[in-house]
């Protein structure tokens, strides 16, 4: 044993291996380490493979994982094959070593030290290089697929006769081919010199000759490779021209060749197509001649020809044939590029039409009655009033609202179809009593129940007609499983089904509890998947917990719009999922697109920016889940649905003819069920998708111009307006409401929108397309075009004019009493008679009640604006005309449709709204305080208190506004409030 320390004759200590059982230890901490590894890739693995299974789309994750692994193995193989053979070759063509420089000499002690290790070291190389390029394959399984499963689109590309799914499928797909190959000679070359300078093949610094013949050949071998790779990559360049975007116009999305493209860029890929292919062949020439003289002289040549063929010439016919008659020469591309684009973005068929933007009619009272069927003028906000719901129907604390809520259709008690705001009291974990893991997880699991209110009305004091409320939910929609496993707010997970009850509601009986009855999710009685879990979530407790048992079950994944996105990762997801009552149950309806960026002279948009406006800006779970940022072909292909109980996914086909689809549909086979699936019912209830109509919009800004005269001079460029009641500076949202166009006889479901001139804010244009899916005019654009020699107003100016008409601005003034906030609801658009009618609901938070409340409504019409607390009074202010009455019903005594809430004014100054508001807040203190110590007795005490003291304040608030408009109650108005007519109108009586 070697000697530490000490001379001759001190101590001596010995240092040998460590002991048998340290040896036994660190083996088996290794060990023990590699596996937990092991498990942790493997958990992930099979917790995957386990929900795949449970939704039932377990093919869409083995079609995925076997693309994967098979591009990881095929490409990564080559890889390594291609840089081994070559570092292998490399050094058996090396030349008998003599160290006769300095070079080689120093070389040498290299050469000595690894030659031990070559083996190693070669396949540690290899397996490197293998495993970058395998996972760099792996990761373009979308495009494989795409690739193998291609369908053809029956449509010609203008220049070259090809059809667009060359562009779409096959030309991604052998631009990565080309760009692996250049990476794998690019590697093999690298790798190929270094070891031919290593074992002297290739001489730096020393005398004679650089190379030896066998390194030259190898190394030409592999040049020539390359640059035969480059003319095929001239080649593809020439196809790459459809789809190759420019800054044309003011607009850097410019998708196509333009007069430069096809009369320079074209023939320069062509040409330089032969000299790249010649040059190769002089680098394989080498093999025999074994200098490296001409290929050398043809690289050169290859190199200087790209800079004048491919880069002067074609800015030489820019510069002086373009530039000087730039109309003429790229009209014909331009009028590709819009017959393409048009296609490609659904907008080539749209109904165009001249409309005076100012009403000729006289007659106020026909005026007056076509204003209530030109439109169901939606007052309640959903984007507004979901504190409002909080407040009155949230009920339990651990409930909430989304920020957002959505608009849908459903029967009234009359039984004819209206605008609902609706929304879900989904789960927030924010809000129980105390935060620990059996509650967040086991007991806290779900929300309870759809809230919905009339869109058009609301009560007296402001808040929302509900026709759907209460806790159970009960109303118009019927019976229905209320319970919400599945929601937007539902993030967490949830174990449910085993011997842990569930929390439905609380109400003055105590606590109503439940089990989980629904097959969804991953059953955890088996150990592996506890085990597997544990670890994936990180979770310990989940592995030994006793609240696990037989019939438990995991719930994950549960937001809607990621639960699509998952079991069809192909899609593009719209950023609205909504909820709907269908056949019993609560449905989320998700719209999803298919995409592609390679529409041949399709200009491209960015889905990021495209879809965002005002709400977006606010929340981003509003935002589009995109798998391709930069499109320029989409579809809104795909309606699928989430049960919000059973979690179950349902993908239907809804684009019948969409090729992108047809193709992921052979890839992914029976994923995507047929359109005849989908139910009448469900059928009643999707509409048209907001994503694609913003993308649609926007497109529309340039491309509603027919002709490349009108789109080349940018005369014609229209801009997506501000939102005139929010300061993000965002676009304004696209509204859902019930109207009619001039070219219908009877009001749609419709989603609209309107445009601006370039840089100004007069009106250019109102947009609708009909929403209401099942009819035979679905998905109908429509535009009115708006004169250019008249200036007519726009959402801005309306807004800006409301806010400076000084007797509006008073009542503002008084509503904002006490610390009451003002907030402005959506401004809605409606062509009326020649004109445009715009309406906007106006809510208060009032006092300690935070929440909005509508408490007026604006109204113009052809420059005359009306500011009352109901938009019928409104309307009957700006035409002068009454609303004809019905005929009178006898009374009866029936009771108010369920869920009607008691109307709740505002703050106020007047002394006595201020008052009853106080001991309404006092009531609502007392309410949530009893809520928090499950008193349900005190709780509902404090409601009925609550109600009193918000009867007392409208009545109290009704008075005030009687006095705000200057007149004793029940005394008709002299002059129109807030009107800029000429001539007073009778005000009609309250209550008309």
């Amino acid at each position: 044993m070697p000697d530490r320390g000490g001379g001759p004759t001190g101590p001596r200590i010995r240092v040998g291996r460590p002991s048998r059982r340290v040896r036994t230890l660190l083996m088996t901490l290794g060990v023990l380490a590699v596996l937990a590894m092991v498990f942790v890739m493997f958990a992930g693995f099979w917790t995957d493979w386990l929900w795949y299974r449970s939704v039932n789309y377990s093919s869409v994750f083995t079609t995925t994982l076997w693309t994967k692994i098979g591009l990881f193995l095929v490409f990564g193989l080559l890889m390594a094959a291609s840089v081994g053979v070559n570092i292998w070759l490399a050094h058996r063509l090396r030349p008998p070593l003599s160290a006769m420089s300095t070079e080689q000499q120093n070389l040498d002690r290299y050469r000595m030290g690894i030659a031990p290790y070559k083996k190693w070291i070669l396949l540690g190389l290899t397996a490197i290089v293998g495993l970058i390029a395998g996972a760099s394959a792996a990761g373009q399984w979308r495009t494989w697929l795409m690739w193998v499963n291609g369908v053809a689109f029956d449509k010609k590309d203008p220049q070259f006769g090809l059809d667009v799914s060359f562009f779409a499928f096959d030309l991604p797909w052998y631009r990565f081919l080309l760009g692996f190959g250049f990476a794998t000679v690019v590697l093999s070359l690298i790798a190929a010199a270094l070891t031919h300078y290593l074992y002297g093949g290739l001489r730096v610094t020393s005398p004679g000759g650089r190379a030896t013949a066998a390194a030259t050949g190898h190394l030409s071998v592999l040049l020539g490779i390359f640059v035969s790779l480059k003319a095929i990559a001239y080649w593809l360049d020439r196809y790459g021209l459809a789809v190759k975007s420019s800054d044309f116009k003011a607009t850097d999305n410019w998708t196509g060749l333009r007069y430069v493209d096809a009369n320079a860029y074209l023939p320069a890929k062509t040409i330089l197509f032969f000299i790249a292919a010649i040059c190769a062949v002089l680098f394989f020439a080498t093999l025999w001649r074994r200098t490296w003289q001409l290929p050398v002289i043809g690289f050169g040549l290859m190199v200087l020809s790209a800079v004048l063929i491919g880069g002067l010439y074609p800015a030489i016919v820019q510069k002086f044939q373009v530039q000087p008659n730039e109309q003429a020469k790229e009209a014909p591309y331009v009028e590709k590029n819009l017959k393409a684009t048009t296609e490609a973005y659904g907008i080539s068929d749209i109904n165009v039409t001249d409309y005076p933007g100012k009403s000729n009619t006289t007659d106020k009272a026909k005026l007056r009655q076509d204003a209530d069927k030109a439109a169901s003028m939606r007052m309640i906000d959903p984007n507004v009033v979901s504190p409002t719901f909080q407040q009155l129907q949230q009920m339990r604390n651990y409930y909430a609202f989304p920020a957002n809520l959505d608009v849908d259709r459903y029967k009234g008690p009359d039984g004819k179809e209206q605008d609902t705001v609706i929304g879900l009291r989904e789960l927030d974990l924010n809000g129980i009593p105390k935060n620990n893991w059996i509650n967040d997880h086991f007991r806290y699991t779900h929300g309870y129940g759809v809230v919905a209110a009339k869109g058009t009305e609301a009560t007296p004091g402001g808040s929302p007609v509900f026709t759907e409320s209460d806790l159970p939910s009960k109303g118009t929609l019927g019976d229905y499983e209320q319970r919400i496993y599945y929601g937007e707010k539902t993030t967490q997970y949830s174990i449910v089904g085993g011997p842990q009850s569930e929390i439905d509601y609380s109400d003055d009986k105590g606590e109503k509890t439940t089990r989980y009855k629904g097959d969804s999710g991953v059953n955890l009685s088996n150990p592996l998947n506890r085990a597997a879990y544990a670890v994936a979530f990180g979770e310990p407790q989940i592995l030994y917990s006793g609240a696990i048992g037989d019939g438990s079950r995991i719930l994950y994944n549960r937001v809607p719009k990621e639960r699509v996105e998952a079991v069809a990762p192909w899609l593009t997801i719209d950023g609205d999922a909504y909820p709907a009552v269908v056949d019993g149950r609560i449905q989320w309806i998700v719209d999803a697109y298919t995409t592609t960026n390679g529409y041949p002279y399709a200009s491209r948009t960015t889905l990021g920016d495209t879809t965002a406006d005002s709400l977006t800006e606010r929340n981003n779970q509003r935002a589009v889940v995109a798998q391709q940022n930069q499109v320029n072909y989409i579809r809104n292909s795909v309606k699928a649905t989430v049960d919000a109980y059973s979690g179950e996914v349902k993908l239907y086909q809804w684009d019948t003819q969409d090729p992108v689809l047809k193709t992921w549909m052979k890839a992914f086979p029976d994923t995507v069920q047929p359109k005849s699936e989908i139910s009448p019912l469900l059928m009643d209830h999707l509409r048209y998708p907001q994503d694609l109509f913003k993308v649609q919009r926007e497109l529309l800004t340039r491309y509603h111009v027919g002709d490349a005269d009108a789109f080349l001079s940018g005369s014609e460029v229209w801009q997506v307006p501000d939102d005139p009641t929010n300061r993000s500076g965002k676009a304004v949202p696209p509204y859902y409401l019930s109207m009619r166009m001039p070219d219908q006889k009877d009001q749609a479901f419709s989603l609209t929108t309107t445009f601006t001139p370039n840089g100004r804010d007069n009106l250019s244009a109102f947009m609708s397309v009909n929403a209401e899916a099942g009819t035979s005019d679905y998905g109908k654009i429509s535009i009115l075009k708006m004169p250019s020699a008249e200036t007519i107003d726009g959402p801005k100016q309306v807004q800006s004019k409301f806010n400076s008409d000084t007797a509006i601005a008073e009542k503002i003034r008084l509503l904002r009493g006490g610390d009451s906030e003002v907030e402005y609801g959506n401004l809605l658009t409606v062509p009326l008679d020649g004109g445009l009618l715009y309406a906007e609901p106006v809510y208060v938070r009032g006092g300690g009640l935070k929440y909005p409340l509508m408490r007026r409504v604006l109204v113009t019409y052809d420059g005359k604006t009306a500011f009352e607390p109901t938009l019928e009074k409104a309307l009957n202010v700006v035409f002068g005309a009454e609303k004809a009455s019905p005929p009178e019903k006898p009374e009866t005594n029936e009771p108010q449709p369920p869920g009607e809430t008691p109307p709740e004014p505002p703050g106020s100054a007047d002394p006595t709204v201020q008052e009853a508001l106080e001991e309404a807040q006092r009531a609502f203190d007392d309410g949530q305080q009893a809520m928090k110590d499950n008193d349900w007795k005190a709780y509902g005490e404090a409601q009925t208190k609550l109600k009193d003291a918000l009867k007392r304040a409208e009545e109290a608030q009704q008075k005030a506004d009687e006095g705000a408009d200057g007149k004793p109650a029940g005394k008709p108005d002299e002059e129109p409030s807030g009107e800029s007519s000429d001539k007073p109108a009778e005000k009609p009586a309250r209550g008309a």
